[in-house]
């Protein structure tokens, strides 16, 4: 049996967690001290993919990367494109994994007590220190939890990497593709065991969360007493 959709899934789940964990920690503390009018404006945007079916989102980013895209365009230039290859399936997955950690982080940034911040500011701490010195630590909790979840949710993409990337064994086919395919080809045997493989990996990974989230309990009782 080949295993390529098993390595192309991990491959592509870690490399789009580690993107959206920048994206994701950067844009959600600025979030939790942007005060403008068009806050819930932007917040809806960045959280819309995880309303919006993967299909959709899928098509939103085939007109953004396309040949007559504007990104697409651009890539043009450089003689690339995104479209079918095993980028699209680190994109899709970035796009469709990137709310889970912005939601998450950013309650965690927003449960920090903001008299911390402000005597931080007080003492003359630079933002850049406030934020890595002091509202990251705070917040690492909410961040890891944050981090498994878009790692999960990368892992099972489907909707849009299918419509972004394709089918193409040994090159984008992920795991969820391969369960579907192969279920489709009448071959229940082997999507059976697909099933079997990213259902194990993602208890494992519910697990880990669980285990992270009775430490950080433990600790919060420690530091109560």
């Amino acid at each position: 049996m080949d295993y390529a959709p098993l390595w192309i899934s991990i491959k592509t789940a870690t490399i789009s967690t580690i993107i959206t964990f920048f994206l994701g920690i950067t844009i959600s503390y600025w979030m939790s001290n942007f005060k403008g009018k068009s806050k819930g404006l932007i917040d809806g945007l960045f959280t819309l993919p995880l309303i919006l079916p993967p299909t959709v989102v899928g098509f939103f980013l085939l007109l953004l990367c396309g040949k007559n895209g504007p990104v697409g365009k651009l890539l043009e230039l450089f003689n690339t494109s995104i479209i079918f290859s095993w980028s699209a399936t680190v994109l899709a997955a970035i796009v469709v994994s990137f709310p889970m950690m912005y939601r998450t982080t950013r309650s965690a940034f927003e449960q920090i007590d903001i008299n911390i911040l402000s005597a931080a500011r007080t003492l003359g701490l630079s933002e850049f220190k406030i934020f890595h010195k002091i509202a990251i630590p705070l917040a690492m909790p909410g961040i890891v939890g944050g981090l498994v979840l878009s790692f999960a949710r990368a892992m099972g993409e489907f909707g849009a990497t299918l419509m972004i990337a394709g089918n193409i064994p040994g090159r984008t086919q992920t795991m969820p593709l391969a369960i579907f395919f192969a279920a489709e080809g009448g071959d229940m045997q082997k999507a059976m065991l697909w099933v079997i493989i990213i259902v194990t990996l993602s208890l494992f990974l519910i697990l880990i969360l669980n285990y992270w989230s009775e430490i950080q309990l433990k600790l919060m009782g420690r530091r109560t007493k």
